[in-house]
This record gives C-alpha cells, structure tokens and sequence, in this order.
C-alpha cells in the first residue's frame, strides 16, 4: 500500500517504475565496467607486457650468463648446464651423484627423487650395489653418502669435496696423471656455501671434467 502511494505521488505507474529501476542499473553495470576493463588493460600491460621486459633487460644486463641458462661451451657447441647434471660412467671422469630420474639418469623432463624411505629394503640394495661399484675403497677412506645415495631432484651438478677426493686415484690412473695434479684441480674448484652461510662447500662435476678434458689436450 504503501509502494503504491509513493508511485501514485510520484505520477509515475508500476510499469514506469520498473522501467526506471532497469535504467538505473543499466546505467550503473556501465560505470562499472568502463573501469574495470581499464584495470585490466593497465595490469595486463604492467604485469604481461613492462614488468617481464623490465626484468629480462635488467638480467641480459647484469646477469647474462645466468639468465641464458649458465651454459658451458666448446667453442660453438653447448655442452651442458652448470646447474644440470649429467651422466658421467667413464673411468677418466669424475661421477656425480646417483639419479633416479624416470626413464634415464639426470633426465631434467622428469625430475624427482627414488621416494624410497631410508628402511626400505629397494633402498637397501641400491646403496650396497653403488658401494660395490666403487671398490676398493681407499685406504684410510669412507664411501661419501653423496656417492651413493640419490638427490630429491635427480639433477644434482655438484658434488661434496670428500666424494671429489675420493675419486681421485681413479680418474688420474685412467688418465695417467699424477694423483697431486689431479687433486690440486678439485681444490681449485671447491666453491665455498653461498654467500657463507647457505649450503655447503661443493664441486662441480661438470667444470671439473672439463678442466681434465682441457689438461690432457695440452
């Protein structure tokens, strides 16, 4: 009753009143939509378009060899990646750590670990047959776990320096090197925690071979 005294006062019957509450809220929706696809058009722009060149032309810059990957050349050719590893087998080579990878070791399309608990019997065995794969042990020496033991990711480059060492009698009988020449390369490429406090002292395994590589050739 009380609608009706209000349309009736207002001059205006039901049917006009409607009309004038969708007008009202067409006109509204357009208020609101006019900003909102302008947002959108501004973010799309900042966050697709100006902020990553902004930070690639900032990377190319400052950080070009990290920002193409950290790419290990021979001459033209790429070699491979300071921060994948690969599948070293050879006796002249340093090995890097175990990989569990689906279908082939260090397959950087199928990253992740064995996800065998350390009670597992599967565990078990792997671990006594990479410590068979690696005798004699040297006198004096134990097996690095990292030698034996697989990382989550499956692509671990580096290595601890005492399973550099440990392999160091082998790789210079292979190449007919003397152990200290060797040994002085893996020193020389032990690379400290980053930035001394985060993560431990390591090598890498493909720099190293590469420097033996490089050795030999002269």
């Amino acid at each position: 009753m009380k609608l009706t005294s209000t349309l009736n006062a207002a001059g205006l019957t039901t049917g006009q009143a409607t009309s004038v509450r969708v007008a009202g809220a067409t006109t509204s929706c357009r208020g609101l939509l006019r900003p909102a696809l302008t947002l959108l058009v501004l973010l799309s722009a900042l966050t697709g378009l100006a902020y990553p060149a902004l930070i690639t032309g900032l990377a190319q810059t400052l950080f070009p060899f990290q920002a193409n990957g950290s790419l290990v050349r021979d001459g033209e050719r790429v070699v491979g990646s300071v921060l994948i590893g690969q599948s070293f087998t050879a006796a002249h080579y340093f090995h890097g750590r175990p990989s569990a990878t689906a279908e082939r070791p260090y397959n950087a399309m199928a990253s992740g670990g064995s996800n065998l608990g350390p009670a597992n019997p599967e565990l078990v065995r792997q671990v006594r047959e990479r410590i068979a794969a690696l005798a004699p042990v040297p006198a004096g020496q134990t097996v690095p776990l990292d030698l034996v033991t697989s990382s989550a990711s499956g692509l671990d480059p580096d290595i601890s320096p005492a399973a550099a060492f440990y392999q160091v009698a082998r790789v210079a009988r292979a190449r007919g090197l003397p152990e200290e020449a060797v040994a002085q390369r893996v020193q020389d490429l032990i690379q400290p925690p980053q930035w001394g406090m985060f993560g431990e002292p390591r090598v890498n395994v493909l720099q190293l071979n590469r420097q033996l590589d490089q050795l030999a050739s002269r």
